[in-house]
């Protein structure tokens, strides 16, 4: 019976013990999942010791920190919660709180902690704010250049209109003021040459923005004529800008070419002293024939300002009649030049090489430029003020065709002429014996190579034979002409 006793206080205890432990292992694993996790993981009894703690941990509230006391660390600094006192004002000054963690670790661990401090304090102290540069500032002063250029652009733009419109107003103004008198002495007005027939289009040609040109033909005596209008660049910026230091004016520039029988031997200009002095420097003709300076033109009643440039005095009395002497007179602030030549070639060649081996090729030629009155500050009114010259010029024509030269004043042009062309040719003489040798060295070594592409050997002798006994004879007429030179020497 006492053994019995004692066989059943163990099971009792052990029944009651059985349910108590069933639950709490229910409680833990809500699943057979769970349950499983926990009988395969090792450590999970730990894990749930740690998660024990933080539970507390995150229940438990913050405790309260002493000011006096040493703060303590803490991972996340921002959301820590510290309660202050009263009298306290705000937090620590950050650098009592960064010795303070410095203080924590040994100082023999960690070297440069206190250099590391003196930097802080020293790239602090050093911290200088700089003003940011005007020109990398976003106002208008940053971008003057800029303005600047655009308003250069904007006002080459304008001004280019503005000139272009007035020439070509100038220029229109000019022919309709003299439209009148042209197709009146002239059959052909306005050809522009496009048409393989002479057509009259009764309009100017433009060249470009400020010259503008017209060729009148079908006269009598006169092959054609050629005005030019040559206005000032005022489409160009710059020149209006050049000109504001150095006026100048505009010129109308007429160029009549004569028959070769319809004008006599002679050369001749007048005009302005500066305007003559050029001409004679730089036109072919007045520089051969004309080489005296120029003269002043008040035996016949000419302005101070005028000088004449003439081949002869009998060619300046039958020029200077009464009526040209009239047109001149009364329009000289007008005239720049008048040049009439039957050898008229154009300026000087100048060629780097050397002179030209043959003359010029010449025409009977009359040449007149007219400044346009205003000074540059022209108006389509000024332009009808040189009508009376495009008369002149009608009148000059008839004028050449009936001036004829005495016998006299004849063989003088001629002998004029010979000498010019005597001059020339001694000039061009070595030159022309240059080309001649050029020429003979080129003819013999194309009479070389041809005998030495020939293929038959034979024939090739023959060839070489033929130009030795060439050569032979050669030699042999200089020899005879230097005895007979001898012969007449002796």
């Amino acid at each position: 019976m006492r053994s019995l006793f004692l066989l059943l206080v163990p099971t009792l205890l052990l029944l009651f013990a059985l349910p108590i432990s069933r639950g709490r292992y229910n409680d833990d694993f809500d699943d057979g999942e769970d349950l499983a996790d926990f009988d395969d993981n090792d450590f999970a009894e730990f894990e749930d010791m740690n998660d024990d703690t933080a539970a507390e941990t995150e229940t438990a509230p913050p405790p309260r920190v002493n000011p006096s006391s040493q703060p303590e660390e803490d991972e996340d600094e921002d959301e820590a919660t510290v309660e202050l006192e009263d009298g306290q004002d705000g937090f620590e000054d950050s650098e009592t709180q960064d010795q303070d963690i410095y203080s924590k670790y040994d100082q023999e661990e960690f070297e440069g902690i206190g250099d590391m401090d003196k930097m802080i304090h020293s790239m602090k102290d050093s911290l200088i704010i700089h003003t940011v540069p005007a020109h990398l500032q976003n106002s208008w002063e940053s971008y003057y250049m800029e303005i600047l250029m655009v308003t250069g652009l904007l006002a080459y733009i304008m001004n280019y209109i503005i000139g272009k419109n007035k020439n070509s107003r100038l220029a229109h103004a000019w022919f309709n003021s003299h439209r009148e008198l042209l197709e009146s002495n002239f059959a052909l007005v306005g050809d522009d040459g496009t048409s393989k027939e002479a057509v009259s289009t009764g309009k100017l040609n433009q060249e470009n923005e400020h010259i503008y040109n017209l060729w009148c033909s079908g006269r009598v005596c006169c092959e054609g004529m050629l005005i030019q209008l040559k206005f000032l660049k005022r489409q160009d910026l710059l020149n209006v800008l050049a000109r504001m230091m150095r006026p100048a004016c505009d010129q109308v520039q007429i160029k009549v070419t004569l028959n070769d029988e319809d004008m006599d031997t002679f050369v001749f200009a007048v005009g302005t002293k500066k305007a003559m002095v050029r001409l004679q420097k730089e036109m072919q003709d007045l520089s051969e024939f004309c080489g005296d300076k120029p003269k002043s033109g008040a035996k016949f009643g000419l302005p101070d300002s005028l000088a004449i440039l003439s081949e002869m005095g009998e060619v300046t009395d039958g020029v200077m009649d009464n009526k040209m002497v009239h047109y001149i007179t009364n329009h000289a602030d007008k005239i720049e030049s008048i040049h009439f030549s039957d050898q008229f070639s154009g300026p000087k060649v100048m060629q780097e090489e050397g002179q030209p081996l043959k003359l010029p090729e010449t025409k009977k030629t009359l040449l007149f430029t007219f400044n346009v009155p205003g000074m540059g500050n022209t108006s389509p009114k000024d332009m009808d003020a040189l009508l009376p010259l495009m008369n002149m010029v009608i009148y000059s024509i008839d004028k050449v065709k009936k001036l004829r030269l005495n016998r006299e004043g004849k063989q003088k042009a001629d002998r004029n002429r010979a000498r010019v062309e005597e001059n020339f040719l001694k000039q061009t003489h070595a030159q022309r014996q240059e080309a001649a040798q050029t020429r003979r060295e080129e003819k013999k070594r194309a009479e070389k190579e041809r005998i030495m592409n020939e293929e038959d050997p034979e024939r090739q002798r023959r060839l070489e034979e033929a130009a030795q006994r060439r050569e032979q004879k050669k030699i042999e007429k200089k020899q005879m002409k230097m005895k007979q030179i001898k012969v007449k020497a002796m």
